[in-house]
């Protein structure tokens, strides 16, 4: 059984996508140099707390997705079905030998889907809902046609646009989906209405916009264009102090002490998160947890590492490049390297190509050098909005 508060993702991605033109589905149809499932996965990814993301694409289609899954951790796509119901239905079968306790359901044409956005289908899951989706109200007359022409005015008091992603308890939704799967339903929403489930509703966001036409590709893109590349660094240092390991990077290492701080004194990802809020013009690691405050005692500094890119998710960064550089005498950390990058890119949600970790000593100069402490600094790269 899945754990915890991580919610687990379907991710549809087998319509034929045509109508946004280029002969090719527009889930895998650049955007921004980029294929528009990319940027859909890495905007679920810095929203924190969802996992796993299991995507599913058509048969036919499994090339183009594996070449977007690759390096992202991911499990293998599932094969998609003849409609979007039965596609979302195979992805969660998929999920069901390691069943998770909640599971979202996400179209691969919705690339930007913010965090805040999760943050209120969790809230709505926390507070006892068995589903909830987003959804905006209708500001526009709506029209009834016939030939070509208006045949009559429908009263749009009541009425909503609903996105994704739709939020479900998963043991829930997934009979639901087994019990209606002969019959053809506009959304999981309609899904879970059919089985009697109680749909919530939460407020949806405007900019979480569907792709579907030639069009939509060219706006996206204008707004994902208009970014620029910063540069930010980060430095931290801590002592040794009482222990029998030391964790650098989220990995632990065994030592003859460990390195005193108010937090698990992961000075990798301690200068890591320093760097990413430079880059983002948000302060500094102090500024984020301060000293002594009493909700980061004992904390892994993965959670540090979680915030940072919930604040970069937020002004819709995407982070390029990491690299840290380990100081320190004692322990050795030629071995744990690998482990250490896989492991920030893990945190990061990103390719562990984009994330580099060194290890360096001080020919025995300085207080790293005299086995006191390990010190690490690090230089981030993200691309984001540029400012009006």
């Amino acid at each position: 059984m899945g754990g915890g508060d991580e919610i687990a993702v379907v991710v549809v991605a087998g319509g034929r996508g045509l109508r946004a033109g280029g002969g090719m589905p527009k889930q895998y149809r650049p955007l921004a140099g980029r294929p528009l499932l990319a940027w859909t996965l890495d905007n679920l990814a810095a929203a924190g707390g969802l996992k796993p993301v299991q995507v599913v694409c058509a048969r036919q289609q499994r090339p183009l997705c594996t070449a977007v899954l690759a390096g992202r951790g991911l499990p293998p796509p599932a094969a998609g079905g003849a409609s979007r119901q039965q596609s979302v239905l195979n992805g969660l079968r998929a999920l069901a030998s390691s069943p998770p306790r909640r599971v979202m359901i996400h179209d691969a044409a919705r690339p930007f889907v913010a965090p805040a956005l999760v943050r209120r289908l969790r809230q709505a899951l926390d507070a006892g809902a068995l589903a909830a989706i987003p959804a905006l109200p209708v500001a526009d007359t709506l029209k009834r046609c016939h030939d070509g022409r208006a045949s009559a005015t429908l009263e749009r008091r009541g009425l909503v646009r609903a996105q994704t992603p739709q939020a479900f308890d998963f043991a829930a939704i997934l009979a639901a989906h087994e019990r209606h799967a002969g019959r053809a339903l506009g959304d999981d929403a309609a899904v879970a209405e059919a089985a009697g489930i109680a749909v919530r509703i939460v407020e949806g966001d405007e900019d979480n916009v569907k792709i579907t036409t030639a069009g939509d590709l060219r706006r996206a893109a204008e707004r994902l264009l208009e970014r620029e590349v910063r540069a930010g660094t980060g430095f931290d240092a801590h002592a040794f102090g009482p222990g029998d390991g030391v964790t650098l990077c989220g990995v632990r290492i065994a030592h003859h002490a460990g390195l005193a701080g108010h937090s698990d004194a992961d000075v990798g990802l301690h200068a890591l998160v320093d760097a990413m809020l430079g880059a983002l013009g948000e302060g500094d690691l102090g500024q984020l947890a301060p000293p002594g405050d009493p909700a980061w005692r004992g904390r892994a500094s993965a959670d540090l590492v979680v915030a940072a890119c919930r604040i970069a998710a937020r002004r819709q960064a995407r982070l390029l490049h990491a690299d840290i550089t380990l100081i320190c005498q004692r322990p050795r950390l030629a071995a744990h390297q690998g482990a250490m990058r896989e492991k920030v890119a893990a945190l990061l949600g990103v390719a562990p190509g984009r994330v580099n970790v060194k290890a360096t000593s001080t020919d025995g100069l300085g207080f790293a050098g005299r086995g006191e402490g390990i010190a690490a600094q690090a230089a981030v790269t993200v691309e984001l909005p540029a400012p009006p």
